[in-house]
């Protein structure tokens, strides 16, 4: 259902949801539900309901260099995802308004920059080169 448009939309009530399940679901879970988000992030129309999910903020310890490379190369790229859609429907310069406490915030607070940031050093080659894909803010 995720990997076409065509239904994704059917998720749009679950998105928060599915953060809830990544943040608590084993090594196996994440990645799982990580495929699923970046097959949502990838699609311009669910960017505002990714962007306005309430997400805890224990979300930005999955950009720590001691994550699982899989997990971690996963949610870069859906950082990746978002930006890309941002810049495609002309959002990047707007200020949105979502709440505090939503992935928005998160994604482009000073915290998530630190953690960026740090990522450029990291001992492997892909998540450094990922990294440097990502904007900086």
């Amino acid at each position: 259902m995720t990997v076409t448009n065509d239904h994704q939309h059917m998720f749009s009530n679950y998105i928060t949801d599915l953060f809830q399940v990544l943040l608590t679901g084993n090594g196996s879970t994440k990645v799982q539900v990580l495929k699923l988000l970046l097959n949502l992030s990838e699609n311009p129309a669910m960017t505002e309901g990714l962007l306005g999910a309430q997400v805890d903020s224990s979300f930005l310890s999955l950009y720590d260099g001691h994550v699982p490379k899989e997990i971690l190369l996963r949610v870069l790229t859906l950082f990746q995802n978002i930006n890309n859609c941002l810049k495609k429907e002309g959002h990047l310069a707007l200020q949105p308004s979502f709440t505090k406490g939503s992935l928005f915030f998160l994604l482009y607070g000073e915290e998530c920059a630190q953690k960026m940031r740090a990522l450029v050093n990291h001992h492997d080659v892909d998540v450094k080169e990922k990294v440097t894909i990502i904007p900086k803010f």
